[in-house]
Formats: structure tokens, C-alpha cells, sequence
């Protein structure tokens, strides 16, 4: 699915929530609940409609066993839940209207907890009588809206349409929105990086649950589907402070098939889970820069102080309505704390932190040392401005590894190494505000990872995938060239024939621009040939490829060269086709307007432009980067080209050429603790990682006559500037003098 269409769906929803607003009783913010209920009924049954089809199978497969199991056992191995009839959506919403459909709801909600016992006393129940009660049509009417959530909505889109609902809520009560949900592009990198497989999962800020349903997702697609619709040998716990939130998170991980506890708790006053070294993964985005912290209430906790607690010695305690209070100053280090402490030996986290804490200065500074002397994070990586809803400034990510921990820092010290990614030049610009990781940015910037881990078969294993969406979309490439060849010249050869039955006499220039297309088609200036060879060239060293059954880094290099020169003659071709299209266009135009007759049959006969111009525009589409400018975050080649991939596989090629780890100016570093320390324990990437300085190619005389030709453009832009200064305090001086009279 993608932004736009979620956009759309979000939109409709919440037409209808607020015209539900409008025909109840009811508060804005009264009305969230039940509203959200029917969307996780909507969802479920989406879910367990993809899965119907093997509980079936499994039930009619077991007709003559000994042992007949009940169906909401095969539901809930296949689907993680179970269904009833009169708990699936299109029977409540083909109930007639004289039915009390209020009623029905709750007995389905109700029936969906008896089978599920994790979400006992989650889903709503009697808060949809009291939207019938002023309009008993309105439920009909609800349910109606929302049935247009399509099947094909899966994964974590029941968590963003809950986000948006949740700061819609907000900001209608004079509150910020937007604040509650992490990116799920930056969600995904974090999964790809940490790669939990199984185990236990804590998210101490877990919101609606977006960091457990990517986890799922992951195992899905790494298990190659196997694990799919049923639950998963992850378990997940989550602490969120307010209990709408707690009950949507339970509904979000029973949904994406997994088991786990979620509480209501203020992570930093109630340790809900026993969380001190008890999990093999954390991953959240916590709140940046809490101040209100009780450094009281917490010195004491081990999760906390294990390895200092951010303190301002010389601050004086506050007065408040409890007395006085000491508060801790910044509650980042509260935060990267827990995530160290609530890992198992062997265990990994990940966190969203803000950018300022990397260089933090007097007790924050040496929490950090404490932490790179353990040999505890292993990776830092900054992020683009924009990629946040409200926070426009670039984040951090820090990754921890327990299993790197120095017991006895003196003897391995050689052993402490951070691996500093700088990824703010990599984003998808989604609009004005807003960026975004692309799926294959998110596997980009994660082999980075599994290179400097010495994993160098999956740096081969995802150019791998590259050659193949390269090799399965090229043929439309070529078949889009062919058409748009087609289309120029049966267009051309009409307009030619029309063009030479006209004598010109006075309208040379459309004669002279002509003359220069009839040029341009007879000559050597369209390249046909020249493509089609490069073409045949790829196809050749694809198959050769994929013929030897052996994927290597050198016959991957091997390959790659040949599709530079594809990519290449690609761009001049292009420009080329575009180029002849502008002038025939131009030509068209002024015989349509100046030139043609009314009664002209052979004018009649030119082929329609449009029929030209949409064969230019599908080429086009197939040789630019992207087929759309949507985002797809889908394992498929959907909205994607050839190109597309051809330019994956040279960003990994032209950073990582021998397919192993090595340092990349401007991207990533890997630094001992020597380096870190003389960097005063800063964990800022752009003190290791540098910055590339770009070569213009230019000759030292062509810079000097380049400097001389740009400062002249400056004089001259300034000497109009001051003309328009002088005209702008002419036209004020007699308009004052005019007002003044």
C-alpha cells in the first residue's frame, strides 16, 4: 500500500469519524474507542480471510483422524486468532438495519476475547450503544465506510492508521499529534540490522506497537513465508503509560500473529517486566529531552545507575506541590541505560535518540565513556532531517551488542570498535517534509552492517536479487524503446507525407526545424542500433550469469560493467528521443494551429500525437530510476525499473568493490577506542566518518575563467538589485508623499 493511497484511506476514515462525531451525542474524544474497535474488526477479518483457505484445508484433512480438532485451534496455529461467524465483518455488515447491530458488535467483540485470552477486557463492547442511541443507523453506516480498508492492507497499517486517528484525537483537544508513531521505513532498518529471528523483544515506549509488528514482518520474509499467519517464536513486551494506547498494541500484535504482554506502565517509576538483563532484543523510540524526571525516585534503580545517572551537581532542588524535588536534567541517558541493562550476554538493542545526545557534555560524557569502555555500542548511525512527523532536526540511531562486552577493559581495550554510519544523504524525498529510506536503502545501508561482521555472502546474496529484478524487467526497457521508435515513426511518416504536399514559401522556420528532424531520422543521430547491441550485450552476461549457477563477487563486477555501458547508452538514447520529440512537437503544434485546412485528408490521416506522446512517456518511465514517484515497501519489483536496480547495484559496487568491509569517506568508519577517545568519547558520525570532496574536473585555467565568469554575473545581479532598491524607495517616497496630501 502506498503513502498516497493510505493517505486517501486515513482521509475517508476520518470523514467518517467526523461525521459520526456529528450525528451522536458524543465527544470528539469519546468516540475514539469504538471507532477503533471497528477498524481492528476490519483488519482481523482481512487477516484471517488470506489464512481461511489452510484452516479449511487442515479441518477437511483431519474429517477421518482419530482426533478431530476444533477449528479455533487450527485458526489460532494458522491465523493466531479465531473468527466466529457472527464475528466476521461482512456478516455484521449485511445485517439488516431493524437489527440491534450495537448488540452484535459486542457479542462479537465478546466472542473474539473468549478465544483469545490476551485480549480480555481489551476490545470495545458497550461503547457502540451509546452511538446508537441518538441514530441507530449510524453503526450500518460505519461499517459500511469502512469496508473499503482493502484485504491487500497488511503488516503494520492497522498501527499507522491508529497513529493518525490517535493525533487527529489529539490535536482536536488542543494537543500535539503526530508525536506517537516512529517511521516505518526507520523501523525497518532497525529490524534489518538487529535481525530478530526469535526470542524476546522489549520496546519500554511501544506506542501502538510498531517496532513488534516489523519484527514480525521480518521473520516472514527471512522464513521465506513459513512463518506466516500464525504465531511466531518471538515474544514481545511493551510498557506504554496510557491504557488506550496499551489496549491498541494489544490488538496491533494480536492482529500480525504474535504473543506477547504489554502493560500500562511509566518505564521510568515501574519496571513492569523485571527488565534487567532478562531480553535478547530492545528497540524503541523514546521521548527526546524529558526534563521532569525524579532523580529521587530513580537514583536507586539498578536499570538507571548501573552505569551513571545524568545528575546536575551544582542544580538546587525545585519546589513543588510534593515538596522539593531534585530532577534529572535530560532524560536521553535515562533511556540508553535501560536499553544496556535489560539485555541478556548475548543480547542486541537499538534506539531512536536525539542527535545532541551523541555529544553531551559532564555527567552525560561520562556515562557515554562508561558505555564505549564495556564495549556495549557497537554502531551509530545519523539520520536525515525530515524523516520524523514533528521532528524536523536529524536523529541517531544507537545500536548495543551485548555479547561485545569487555569484562576487563586494560587487556581488551584493542577490542572496543564503533561502526559509524553517516546516512543523511540517503532518503526518498516523500514531499516537501518529509523523507523516507526506500526498501532497498533499508538492505543498502543494513549489508553495511553484515560486511563489517564478515558476512560477505549476503553482500553477494542481495546483488544477487538485484541482477534478477534487473534481468526480469529489462525486456520492458526494451520493449518500451521499440514502441516509442514505432510510435515516432508512424507519426513522422504521416506528418512527413502531409509536410511535403504543402508548399512553404514564407514559413521557413518551420521548414528549417523540419529539415533538421528529417536530418536526425535519416542519419546516425538516433542510436538504435547502438541500444539494442548494449541491450543484447546485458541479456548475454545475464544469462552467462545466472547459466553458471555460482554467484561471486567477481562475476557480479563482471556484469556490472556491462550494464554501466547499458546505462549509459541508455542516457544518451534518452536524450536523444526527447530532444526529437520536443522538435516534432514544436513542428506539430504550429502546422495544427497556422497550417492545416479544414477539408486537409491528409492531415486527417496523422497519426494522434497523444498515441506519441504516451509511448514517450512509458519509455521514459522505464528508463528512469523509478517507474512512480510512490513508495513501495514490498519484497516485489512493483513501481520499479530495471534502472531502478542497475543503480542499487552500483552503489554497493562502487563503495564495497572487493564485496568485503572497508572505510567509505562520507558514508561509514569503523573506529577503535584510540580514535573515540581522542574525540573526547563523542559519538557524533561525522567526526569519523568525514565528508567526500566532490571533483569538478576542471583544469586550474577553466576554474580561474569559471570564478571570473560567476563573480561578473555576481556584479551584474547586484547592480540590478540596487536598481530595484532605488525604484522600491522611489515608489514608497511618492506614496508617502501622496497619503500625506
Amino acid at each position: 500500500m502506498t503513502n498516497q493511497e493510505l493517505k486517501k484511506l486515513n482521509e475517508n476514515l476520518w470523514s467518517a469519524a467526523t461525521k459520526m462525531r456529528a450525528d451522536s451525542d458524543l465527544k470528539l474524544n469519546e468516540i475514539d474507542t469504538p471507532l477503533l474497535g471497528l477498524i481492528f474488526l476490519k483488519f482481523a477479518d482481512n487477516k484471517y480471510s488470506l489464512i481461511e483457505s489452510e484452516i479449511e484445508a487442515e479441518l477437511k484433512a483431519q474429517e477421518d483422524s482419530r482426533r478431530q480438532r476444533p477449528v479455533h485451534e487450527i485458526a489460532i496455529e494458522k491465523c493466531g486468532f479465531y473468527l466466529p461467524r457472527k464475528a466476521r465483518y461482512n456478516y455484521l455488515l449485511n445485517l439488516p438495519e431493524e437489527e440491534d447491530i450495537a448488540k452484535a458488535i459486542k457479542e462479537a467483540m465478546d466472542e473474539i476475547e473468549s478465544y483469545k485470552p490476551e485480549l480480555k477486557d481489551v476490545l470495545p463492547q458497550d461503547e457502540y450503544f451509546a452511538l446508537s442511541r441518538i441514530d441507530s443507523s449510524l453503526l450500518k453506516t460505519l461499517l459500511k465506510n469502512f469496508s473499503d480498508i482493502p484485504v491487500t492492507a497488511s503488516g503494520d497499517i492497522f498501527g499507522k492508521i491508529y497513529e493518525f486517528f490517535l493525533g487527529k484525537f489529539a490535536m482536536s483537544e488542543g494537543q500535539g499529534g503526530g508525536e506517537f508513531y516512529t517511521p516505518t521505513s526507520v523501523v525497518k532498518y532497525m529490524v534489518e540490522v538487529l535481525e530478530p529471528y526469535e526470542g524476546t523483544v522489549f520496546d519500554p515506549a511501544c506506542g501502538s506497537g510498531g517496532m513488534f509488528v516489523q519484527c514480525s514482518n521480518f521473520v516472514d520474509r527471512r522464513k521465506n513465508g513459513q512463518a506466516s499467519g500464525g504465531e511466531k517464536n518471538l515474544f514481545v513486551y511493551g510498557a506504554e503509560k496510557t491504557l488506550a494506547t496499551v489496549k491498541l498494541a494489544k490488538m496491533n500484535i494480536v492482529v500480525n500473529g504474535l504473543r506477547g504482554d504489554i502493560k500500562q506502565a511509566n518505564a521510568y517509576y515501574e519496571d513492569a517486566h523485571d527488565s534487567f538483563g532478562r531480553f535478547d532484543y530492545v528497540m524503541a523510540n523514546p521521548p527526546f529531552n524529558v526534563k521532569d524526571v525524579n532523580y529521587d525516585r530513580i537514583k536507586d534503580d539498578k536499570r538507571f545507575n548501573t552505569y551513571g545517572i545524568p545528575q546536575n551537581k551544582s542544580a538546587k532542588a525545585k519546589k513543588t506541590k510534593d515538596g522539593d524535588v531534585n530532577f534529572v536534567p535530560n532524560g536521553n541517558y535515562l533511556w540508553i541505560n535501560l536499553f544496556a541493562t535489560s539485555l541478556k550476554p548475548n543480547g542486541k538493542a537499538a534506539l531512536v535518540m536525539a542527535n545532541s545526545a551523541s555529544d553531551a557534555r559532564h555527567s552525560e560524557r561520562d556515562i557515554r565513556e562508561t558505555l564505549v569502555k564495556k564495549g556495549l555500542i557497537s554502531q551509530m548511525v545519523t539520520m536525515s532531517s525530515n524523516m520524523f512527523s514533528t521532528v524536523t532536526l536529524p536523529a541517531s540511531l544507537w545500536f548495543f551488542d551485548k555479547s561485545k562486552e569487555v569484562l576487563d577493559f586494560e587487556t581488551e581495550k584493542e577490542n572496543i570498535k564503533i561502526l559509524f554510519i553517516d546516512a543523511r544523504n540517503v532518503y526518498r524525498q516523500v514531499d516537501r517534509a518529509h523523507r523516507e529510506f526506500t526498501q532497498e536503502q533499508i538492505w543498502n545501508l543494513g549489508v553495511i552492517s553484515r560486511l563489517y561482521e564478515g558476512q560477505e555472502n549476503r553482500f553477494i546474496e542481495l546483488v544477487d536479487l538485484y541482477l534478477k529484478n534487473v534481468n526480469d524487467l529489462l525486456p520492458n526497457c526494451l520493449s518500451s524503446f521499440q514502441t516509442v521508435i514505432d510510435s515516432y515513426n508512424t507519426f513522422f511518416s504521416s506528418f512527413k507525407k502531409w509536410f511535403e504536399s504543402k508548399e512553404f514559401s514564407k514559413e521557413e522556420a518551420l521548414h528549417d526545424e523540419f529539415e533538421g528532424l528529417l536530418d536526425f531520422f535519416t542519419s546516425e543521430g538516433l542510436p538504435k542500433n547502438h541500444f539494442v547491441q548494449q541491450y543484447e550485450r546485458v541479456f548475454t552476461a545475464l544469462n552467462t550469469y545466472f547459466e553458471k549457477g555460482l554467484s561471486t563477487n567477481k562475476l557480479q563486477s563482471e556484469v556490472e560493467l556491462v550494464l554501466k555501458d547499458f546505462e549509459e547508452e541508455k542516457r544518451t538514447v534518452k536524450k536523444a528521443i526527447e530532444k526529437a520529440f520536443r522538435a516534432l512537437e514544436k513542428n506539430y503544434k504550429i502546422a495544427d494551429k497556422d497550417f492545416k485546412e479544414k477539408d486537409d485528408k491528409l492531415w486527417k490521416k496523422i497519426e494522434n500525437f497523444r498515441n506519441l506522446t504516451t509511448s514517450l512517456e512509458r519509455f521514459i518511465e522505464h528508463t528512469n530510476e523509478r517507474i512512480n514517484s510512490e513508495p513501495v515497501f514490498t519484497e516485489d519489483t512493483e513501481g520499479k525499473s530495471a534502472i531502478y536496480f542497475i543503480k542499487q547495484i552500483q552503489w554497493l559496487q562502487e563503495r564495497f568493490p572487493e564485496g568485503k568491509y572497508e572505510d567509505v569517506i562520507g558514508l561509514c568508519k569503523v573506529a577503535n577506542y584510540e580514535e573515540v577517545k581522542e574525540q573526547d568519547f563523542s559519538l557524533n558520525t561525522g567526526r569519523y566518518v568525514g565528508v567526500v570532496i566532490e571533483e569538478d574536473g576542471m583544469t586550474e585555467e577553466e576554474f580561474v575563467e569559471e570564478m571570473i565568469r560567476l563573480n561578473t554575473e555576481l556584479n551584474v545581479e547586484s547592480v540590478t538589485s540596487l536598481e530595484l532598491l532605488s525604484t522600491i524607495n522611489k515608489n514608497l517616497d511618492n506614496l508617502t508623499d501622496a497619503y500625506e496630501v
